[in-house]
């Protein structure tokens, strides 16, 4: 269970900054600089000026390269609705996914803890998780296809028996799915028009409709669908992505980016929107598109410093005409004006109806050589809802964004509540763990979808590295040692089982307060001697001993017992207080377990618990002597003894004295008042644990509260092995 020498456990340190690298990473270095001391002020004109100016330091490497850029263009935005600015709410329920906001259909927890909607992870629409920022998907953000995603059972069971209505509505959407993926649009149309005639309420309809016209090149009806969508949520950030990318295909990247922006603004994780602006970005930034005319005296021009930056079809209105500027200038330009929330109706007709205005003025190429609508088919678009005209983003006074319709007033935000939990729904058998039987106490759920109470998952995994139900492999869950409590399922307990809660509460308190007790049922490990102040590194493999390592530190004692076996009674009357400074877990589940000597102590009575052994004990001190001729005495035995005792080590081999070191550190000093510690002078305990002595005699020093006789029994010992080393 436990084995020495000392194991020295090391911290991976973070690279360092520089190092050697390839040809042109300190100009990539220098234009990421340059880029991220404009976000915090959100200064987009600079920003953009400095993208151009980084041309200078070489060509930028591909898309990814712009993520700053996109960044303060998003910060840009974002600060242009205030610091409420508003987040789609999505439907009010028990049941609600950290993505989309809507039910929770197939849900799925990730490493994090927060739970999702199979839909939102299928489709990869963010790399982190939008509450806690942690990567959705282990190893950082790995493919769904590397890491195939788990129906949380215990969430689903429940959703299933709340909510069967929306759990068939969910896999009606799968299904769906599954036909987009397929190619089979119009099957995919009709299946999705049936189910829009019996419930017209369900926007996911709307949205896999869209999927099934862009699908089938139908843009204004895919347009009219989505802006559907949004008059009934206007934060919902996938129907803007969406949205975006409908008018992208048709050409209209100006309007496109605005959208992309919205939807970054709502969420700033949403990765495909910000892929996308990457990517329009470094279309419009590359050297080919910008020419070889560049010339310095542009920038400086009143004009260039003073003319706002607009969003949305004029996005890059100076794209074309932006010189390359001094660095040094890139500090003093004006602050900039606020981001119109959308385009107004004579710019998007411009833009929808003049293909050469728009290759002029705003310098946004299309995305296709040709056009994929006809000019008419364009004025109809704008007459319907294919801009932002008819339905422009509003900013109120409390930072929230609404949508309106031009002439009428401003609407708040559609709730799409599924009903509440009837009372005799709520059964407390449901939050039950499969191992303790007892209700959930900080509920984990593993990758394959299984979810228990954290204390006996760990207890399992002690024992073998795969899930107590379904015996898949938890290897990597077990090296990565992340127990994240799912957090849907402890508020769903605290909402609704608030009083067996507590009563699960109050029981493990005592559990916990019995386990921190240290003189009543003290957690023993029977292994090795041990000594006050000398380090007892330890490897831990053994299932029980880890339980027991994992409850020291959990109760905050950090302390257990150590004694050495005994044939009659299990292990000896004297032992010695570990106390555990640091525990480096290895990928398998053992342990090395850096530990220092404490008190020691005496059995009075011995116990087992969960497989280890426990002892009710009494801790010893050494007796001070109080008359002053008989401790003068004293303090002369004890000097000549530390001197023979360094002689001794002197007089080692080098080998071994370099290995006594190496385990043990260098021999504590001489101390002065050699009564102040209650097991006395610290070097004393250090040689004991140094000398090849059979542990029982070490043992009859151990239990010794006389430091006279300690003396002189380390005495003997050294006289008998300075003799062995004369010879």
């Amino acid at each position: 269970a436990a084995s020495s020498p000392a194991a020295t456990v090391g911290s991976e340190l973070p690279p360092e900054p520089g190092g050697s690298g390839g040809p042109g990473e300190g100009a990539e270095e220098e234009r990421e600089l340059l880029l991220a001391r404009l976000v915090p002020a959100s200064r987009v004109k600079e920003a953009v000026g400095a993208s151009l100016a980084s041309l200078y330091l070489g060509p930028l490497g591909g898309a990814q390269r712009l993520g700053t850029l996109v960044d303060c263009l998003v910060l840009n935005y974002r600060l242009r609705q205030g610091p409420g600015r508003g987040r789609e709410r999505g439907t009010e329920g028990p049941l609600r996914c950290c993505g989309c906001g809507r039910f929770l259909g197939e849900p799925v927890t990730v490493p994090c803890g927060h739970t999702y909607c199979r839909r939102c992870l299928r489709r990869e629409l963010r790399a982190r998780c939008r509450r806690c920022r942690d990567w959705l998907l282990p190893a950082g953000g790995t493919s769904t296809a590397a890491a195939p995603l788990r129906t949380s059972v215990v969430l689903n069971r429940l959703a299933e028996k709340w909510f069967p209505g929306e759990c068939e509505r969910a896999r009606a959407g799968t299904r769906l799915e599954e036909l987009l993926a397929q190619g089979r649009f119009r099957e995919a149309l009709g299946a999705v028009n049936q189910a829009v005639r019996a419930d017209s309420s369900d926007l996911m309809l709307r949205i896999y409709r869209a999927e099934s016209y862009v699908g089938l090149q139908e843009y204004k009806t895919a347009i009219e669908d989505l802006n559907f969508v949004i008059s009934k949520m206007p934060n919902w950030p996938e129907v803007y992505f969406q949205k975006g990318k409908v008018l992208q295909d048709s050409g209209f990247v100006g309007d496109a980016l605005q959208l992309f922006l919205q939807c970054l603004a709502l969420d700033e994780d949403f990765l495909p929107a910000k892929l996308e602006v990457e990517k329009i970005l470094c279309d419009v930034l590359s050297p080919e598109k910008l020419g070889e005319s560049l010339k310095e005296s542009a920038w400086n021009s009143s004009h260039m410093r003073n003319k706002p930056f607009i969003l949305g079809s004029e996005v890059t209105a100076s794209y074309c005409n932006l010189q390359l500027c001094p660095l040094q200038s890139l500090g003093g330009s004006d602050v900039l004006e606020p981001v119109s929330g959308g385009l107004n109706r004579a710019q998007s007709a411009h833009a929808l109806n003049s293909t050469k205005d728009l290759a002029k003025e705003d310098g946004l190429k299309r995305v296709s050589s040709e056009p994929l609508l006809s000019s008419q088919g364009k004025g109809a678009l704008l007459k319907r809802k294919l801009s932002f005209s008819e339905q422009d983003t509003v900013v109120c006074e409390d930072g929230r964004n609404k949508h309106k319709k031009q002439g009428e007033s401003t609407k708040r935000d559609m709730t799409l509540g599924f009903g509440t939990i009837p009372g005799d729904l709520i059964d407390v058998s449901d939050f039950e763990c499969s191992l303790c039987m007892r209700l959930f106490f900080e509920p984990v759920t593993t990758p394959c979808g299984h979810t228990f109470c954290k204390g006996c998952l760990e207890r399992c995994l002690d024992h073998a590295p795969q899930c107590p139900l379904c015996k898949e492999s938890l290897k990597e869950y077990l090296a990565s040692r992340k127990y994240s409590i799912t957090e849907l399922l402890e508020e769903l307990i605290m909402k609704y089982l608030s009083d067996e809660l507590f009563e699960r509460k109050k029981i493990h308190a005592e559990e916990t307060a019995e386990h921190s007790n240290l003189t009543k049922n003290v957690p023993m490990f029977v292994c090795t001697m041990a000594y006050p102040t000398v380090p007892c590194p330890l490897h831990v493999f053994e299932p029980r001993y880890r339980l027991m390592i994992r409850r020291s530190m959990e109760t905050g004692t950090k302390q257990f017992g150590m004694c050495i076996s005994d044939s009659q009674n299990g292990f000896a009357d004297y032992g010695c207080m570990l106390q555990i400074r640091n525990v480096h877990f290895l990928p398998d589940g053992r342990s090395v377990v850096d530990t220092i000597g404490g008190k020691r102590f005496r059995v009075l009575r011995r116990g087992m618990k969960d497989g280890y052994c426990t002892a009710d004990i009494e801790y010893l001190e050494d007796v001070k002597v109080a008359d002053e001729e008989e401790l003068k005495k004293l303090r002369e035995l004890h000097n000549f003894v530390y001197n023979q005792a360094c002689s001794w080590f002197q007089n080692l081999r080098n080998k071994f004295r370099t290995q006594i070191l190496q385990h043990f550190g260098p021999m504590p000093d001489r101390e002065e008042n050699i009564q102040a510690m209650p097991n006395g002078p610290a070097w004393c305990w250090w040689l004991l644990a140094v000398l090849p002595v059979d542990p029982r005699y070490q043992l009859s020093v151990l239990s010794m509260m006389s430091l006279k006789d300690r003396l002189i029994k380390i005495q003997h010992i050294l006289t008998y092995f300075s003799r062995d080393q004369s010879k």
